[in-house]
């Protein structure tokens, strides 16, 4: 098994390899984000039962994507770290009980939810509430400088508002809203030039301009959702206060963030979400669960990239791989050709063999 468990891993990571590389590189991502979970998970659950086999180049020991030497590269003042995944109600019962157990206590618990934006992780620096420097999330450690373009982005001020602290070190997610996405690919359409395929590979794409005059033609949007480091003032107890902080300060917060009282405010929360999903201005694809007691977060603390107190709840896949078992080509009475696919893969089949199938 253990010869088997080898070969299988090593071709999951080569796999994931070429799934980041085209994604954060090349900006040309060739599978939906669906495959990329499910192999992801699957080298996980495989990494977990043979951890002997765990090395350092394996993509579960990294945060986010490789730097383009376009950028000069940034450290991050505080690790800009992942965030685990659960896919299914009794996957997030897990994650509380994982909770309980490790604060020894059975007490209601609350969360901050906040939608899980399609979008590029940033860390935006200000000092004595002046924008200093920002950078993308990068390997965690260190980004890529994208300082003038974060400049351009009309949601992000250049000062912070009322009592900022000298340095503030904000963590945001920068975003394509649906209407720019149609409006800049119904552009490219029409003078003949390849599309985005997704308004997140559009933002990263929009983000990492070297002309910063790009970049602001492309209407990208800003919330933020976090912070770093802060010197000189005192942060509220709570995260969705400190939200509420950031909000005070002039820096945009998702308009649909919620504080709920346990893990059933939760899944109701999820449940709202997806069902106002195609009505919101963004692309979202899942919900972030939070605890909202920062002594909580701090007591829970982190494994080697994420958090214990937060995770992601994705939503089903809206994009999926399949596989053509069979193409049928008919011509009409005026010679028009037509062609009918047949691909009869079910999703138990996709999710038990898509990952290492060509």
């Amino acid at each position: 098994m253990s010869d088997t468990a080898e070969k299988l891993i090593a071709e999951l990571k080569n796999k994931i390899e070429e799934y980041n590389y085209q994604y954060y590189v090349l900006d040309n991502p060739n599978v939906p984000d669906a495959e990329f979970d499910r192999c992801l998970k699957e080298l996980i659950n495989l990494e977990q039962a043979n951890p002997h086999l765990i090395t350092p180049d394996s993509p579960t020991q990294k945060v986010g994507g490789k730097l383009d030497s376009a950028f000069p590269p940034i450290t991050h003042l505080t690790p800009m770290l992942s965030l685990d995944n659960v896919f299914s109600d009794e996957e997030f019962s897990a994650f509380e009980q994982r909770i309980n157990n490790r604060l020894k206590s059975q007490d209601k618990i609350g969360f901050t939810c906040e939608p899980k934006l399609d979008r590029l992780a940033v860390s935006v620096v200000y000092r004595n509430g002046l924008l200093d420097v920002a950078a993308t999330r990068g390997d965690g450690k260190r980004g890529e400088d994208v300082t003038q373009n974060i400049r351009t982005l009309a949601s992000v001020p250049l000062k912070l508002r009322g009592n900022f602290p000298e340095l503030l070190d904000v963590r945001g997610e920068v975003f394509m809203p649906k209407s720019a996405f149609e409006q800049i690919n119904q552009s490219a359409i029409d003078a003949g030039e390849k599309t985005f395929v997704n308004p997140r590979n559009a933002a990263a794409g929009s983000l990492r301009q070297l002309d910063p005059a790009i970049t602001a033609k492309r209407k990208l949007a800003v919330y933020f959702y976090s912070i770093g480091t802060v010197e000189g003032v005192e942060l509220p107890e709570e995260h969705y206060a400190r939200l509420m902080q950031l909000k005070a300060w002039g820096l945009p917060v998702c308009p649909e963030i919620s504080l709920v009282e346990d893990s059933k405010g939760c899944l109701e929360y999820y449940k709202k979400i997806a069902q106002k999903r195609a009505q919101l201005s963004y692309e979202i694809d899942g919900i972030v669960y939070k605890v909202n007691d920062v002594e909580l977060q701090q007591e829970l603390g982190f494994v080697a990239k994420a958090p214990r107190w937060a995770i992601a709840h994705k939503f089903p896949a809206q994009e999926e791989m399949t596989q053509v078992q069979a193409v049928d080509f008919q011509v009409g009475r005026t010679g028009a050709m037509g062609v009918t696919l047949n691909s009869n893969v079910s999703n138990r089949e996709l999710n038990q063999s898509s990952c290492l199938a060509h």
